[in-house]
Order: structure tokens, then C-alpha cells, then sequence
């Protein structure tokens, strides 16, 4: 049984780890697969109130296998890497209604650059970078790169970075809205889990309406969004963890939310 990719549960965390060290992570059609059908096991489990995706090794990812892709025998073309492996990882991110943090341990390149940047939160340790190295094999940003890169950074910034395939340093991507947090190396793990932990003791339920109004935000129009806003609150009002939060607020105590 593949080991590509690594599964653990506690705390109801999942962590999720890409588990090719000996390739920097890089992907290939066996783990893409695997890492799906992971991130379907987690959505389901109700175990599980928060994910958390990083790196086995020295790397987060370094994007696409490049011996799978120029070896005529096991090369399953673009078009089904595309189709079949990125895109549908990258609409399970976006599309699980629970919190997701990418907690980049190393440098991420290409897909797992982009992987990465779909995450809810993402942190990176200070040694880290970001390249979106596409271009200097004479390939585009995929894995949605062109998508979120321009919205988070700005359209000249990310259109610079997708063409000159430059390193970004975690200090740098942190100020230029990239990501959310660098965080010291010494500090990483237990600063990973400590947000971890926030996220899935808080109310998931809200946390996944969150996260689908700002996936409608992307597109929709301000009057769209103003509706969207009135049914996810109507609904998000009607949860346990509501009547929790506002009881534990007249009664000045810590709420106990439940994930309901």
C-alpha cells in the first residue's frame, strides 16, 4: 500500500502529509489519487474539525514528477494530470466546509505552490520559499496559480512572478499578502498546531459558511454577495454553537462549541 501520502487524526486535527522526501514531494498520478481520496475521508469524518496540509522532509512540494511526465511508459499526459489530478485537488480544498491550514515546512514550488496558496491559512516557516516555476521549464501556472496568485498579490505582482519564476522568501511573501504568517523555524510546529487546535475547537459550522461566502465573493456581484451574506447568517444563527457562543457571552465564560 502507497505511503505517499500520510494520514493522522488527533485532536480532531487531521494532518495531512505528502510523503515523497526522497523527490521533494513532487506528485505523481498514484498519490494525486491518494491524496483525494484523503481529503474525501477527512470532509466525511466527523472526527475531524480542522486539516492541516504539509511536507514529509525538506520540502512542502516541488510540484509536478517530472520523471512521471517525460517517461513514455508511465506519462499519462497533461491533460489527465490536469483534469485528474490538480483541478480536482485543488475544488476539494476549496469545497470541504471545514477549516484548512497549509503549513509549509519547506520550499514549494509549481502545483505545490499553488496547492498551498487554495489552503484557508497558510504559514511557512522563515527558510521557506515560493516559486511559481513553471515558466522556467516553459510551462503556465496551473493547480489554479493564475486564479488566487493575482487576488491575493495583485495583478502585475503575480503576473511578474508567474513569468520570471522568482524565489519568494516566507518575510517576503508575508508582507506582500501571499500568505498569512511567517513563523520562526524553532517556533513551527508548535505554532502549526496551536492554530490547528484554535480552528477546530471553534464553531465549524460557521468556519465552512465562511469559507463558502468568500469562495462566492470571488464572483459575485455585490448585490449577490449581500444575499448570499442574509442565507449563511439565517442559517449560521440557527446552530448550537450560536446558542453556545452568545450564552458563553452573558454568562462571561468560554464557549463550548461543539461543531453543530
Amino acid at each position: 500500500m502507497s505511503k505517499s501520502i500520510l494520514l493522522k487524526i488527533e485532536n480532531k486535527i487531521a494532518y495531512i502529509t505528502l510523503n515523497r522526501p526522497e523527490v521533494f514531494n513532487s506528485i505523481n498520478r498514484e498519490m494525486a489519487f491518494l491524496f483525494q481520496d484523503t481529503l474525501d475521508a477527512c470532509e466525511t469524518n466527523t472526527d475531524v474539525r480542522a486539516i492541516v496540509i504539509t511536507g514529509a522532509g525538506k520540502a512542502f512540494g516541488a510540484g509536478q514528477d517530472l520523471k512521471e511526465v517525460t517517461d513514455p511508459n508511465l506519462n499519462p499526459g497533461f491533460k489527465k494530470i490536469l483534469d485528474e489530478h490538480y483541478n480536482p485537488i485543488i475544488t476539494k480544498i476549496r469545497a470541504i466546509k471545514k477549516p484548512i491550514i497549509a503549513a509549509v515546512n519547506g520550499v514549494a514550488a509549481g502545483a505545490a505552490a499553488n496547492i498551498a496558496l487554495a489552503c484557508d491559512i497558510v504559514v511557512a516557516h522563515e527558510k521557506v520559499n515560493f516559486i511559481q516555476a513553471f515558466s522556467l521549464i516553459g510551462l503556465i501556472p496551473d493547480s489554479a496559480g493564475t486564479y488566487f496568485l493575482p487576488r491575493l498579490i495583485g495583478f502585475q505582482k503575480a503576473q511578474a512572478l508567474a513569468m520570471l519564476g522568482d524565489k519568494i522568501g516566507a518575510e517576503e511573501a508575508e508582507k506582500m499578502g501571499m500568505i498569512y504568517k511567517m513563523i520562526p523555524l524553532e517556533d513551527f510546529e508548535e505554532a502549526v498546531n496551536k492554530l490547528a487546535l484554535k480552528l477546530a475547537n471553534m464553531p465549524t459550522l460557521a468556519l465552512g459558511k465562511i469559507k463558502e461566502a468568500f469562495n462566492a465573493s470571488l464572483t459575485n456581484t455585490l448585490e449577490q454577495q449581500l444575499a448570499l451574506e442574509s442565507k449563511l447568517q439565517i442559517e449560521a444563527a440557527s446552530t448550537n454553537d450560536y446558542a453556545e457562543g452568545v450564552a458563553a457571552f452573558i454568562e462571561k465564560r468560554k464557549p463550548n462549541f461543539k461543531g453543530n
